[in-house]
């Protein structure tokens, strides 16, 4: 009997090794792994090039406190400030810690400002923000926030794609607005550039600020850097975590100079944010993911995945409803509950795993090679053609 608490409703399988986009069962059995720990694996597993920055760095240094200068995160802040909208960042441990760590930013700038009024947060219903007690019902999901209260004040919903809905609800007390750019545990819902463009133009005219939460759909997933930037507009803070670490725990919240202004000594902390180690991975994944030709390849390879599974849409119209996503990030909506469909898919070695609204959410590695994505079309119809 399992002494770990029951939070999760676990497969009854375990894995002893994993190389590129594959995992090996402790029964000796191959799967595609198209799940890669919920978009974390972005590089795949076991990618030599982060193996060996772990190596290198572990008989270094692996922890000092952040009262000391980490030159390890002086680089990655760096790199990430030199490539992206931000002018600083700050390092956490997970998405839940750089999202609460962002609504955390956006009410300091306002009370360092002289408005600490200003202090709610707007947020879609039913999106995903994280799993602490204020990112639950920042998330607005009664599944979430059930035996959780007393409630965390301070957080405003609004339906997802309801603009007049959205603007009626910002008051002379909201500090921001707080979206996925993506939805993605809430169905892969990708909010339209238009939209986006209108949420930016929106807070500039509200004088508020913009929060996008890149957690999943960041560090290259879409085939951009950010999904955002397909939209062409610079939020104001935007946590990320997953993919940069490329499986090692890694979080951080970038932002720009008005906001980083209000974080001053003592307001912020977080005793394993960016340490030697991790920091050490971290700009590991990103000599890959900068590197001239990765995105590009990225979105080449995004492309003919999504052309093939919309063939398969036409194939099968009376299970797949639609195909959404943008590049890697990737639902597959059915017409009725998907449990049972990806079970198919596991009996047939390729793993996935879902999303809300019937959606099977299919999450490759970045490096994916074509015949894999052949793979798995392969292995999608033959589910389909038996599937009731």
């Amino acid at each position: 009997m399992s002494a770990i608490v029951k939070t999760y409703n676990r497969k009854k399988i375990s894995f002893v090794k994993g190389k590129g986009s594959f995992l090996y069962s402790s029964n000796g059995k191959k799967y595609l792994d198209f799940v890669q720990g919920i978009a974390v694996n972005s590089l795949g597993h076991a990618n030599n090039y982060l193996i060996k920055a772990i190596n290198k760095q572990s008989k270094k240094l692996w922890h000092v406190s952040n009262a000391f200068i980490i030159p390890e995160q002086e680089k990655l802040a760096t790199k990430l400030s030199k490539k992206t909208f931000a002018d600083y960042v700050m390092f956490q441990n997970s998405g839940a810690e750089a999202t609460e760590a962002a609504i955390k930013c956006a009410r300091k700038y306002f009370h360092s400002i002289g408005k600490p009024k200003k202090n709610r947060i707007l947020c879609v219903k039913n999106s995903f923000h994280g799993r602490t007690l204020a990112t639950i019902f920042a998330s607005g999901n009664k599944k979430m926030t059930e035996g959780f209260f007393p409630k965390v004040d301070g957080f405003d919903h609004f339906e997802f794609g309801n603009h007049k809905s959205l603007e009626k609800k910002i008051t002379n007390k909201t500090a921001a607005i707080m979206v996925e750019t993506i939805i993605g545990e809430g169905g892969i819902k990708v909010i339209p550039d238009y939209c986006l463009q209108g949420l930016r133009k929106l807070c500039n005219k509200k004088k508020i600020l913009l929060i996008l939460d890149e957690v999943q759909s960041g560090i290259g997933r879409t085939g951009k850097f950010f999904a955002f930037e397909y939209a062409k507009i610079k939020p104001d803070i935007v946590p990320v975590a997953k993919g940069i670490g490329g499986g090692f725990p890694i979080g951080a919240v970038l932002m720009n100079k008005k906001v980083a202004a209000g974080m001053t000594f003592g307001s912020h902390g977080s005793t394993f944010g960016g340490n030697p180690l991790a920091m050490s991975v971290g700009n590991a994944v990103l000599d890959i993911i900068f590197k001239k030709g990765f995105l590009e390849k990225v979105q080449k390879n995004s492309k003919y995945f999504h052309s093939q599974l919309h063939k398969l849409q036409g194939e099968f119209p009376q299970i797949i409803k639609q195909v959404r996503g943008v590049g890697l990030l990737i639902g597959i909506q059915l017409f009725k509950d998907q449990t049972n469909f990806i079970k198919k898919l596991m009996d047939n070695k390729m793993l996935t795993i879902r999303a809300s609204e019937n959606v099977v959410r299919i999450l490759p590695p970045l490096t994916v090679k074509k015949e894999e994505l052949d793979l798995a079309i392969t292995i999608l119809k033959k589910v389909c053609k038996t599937y009731k």
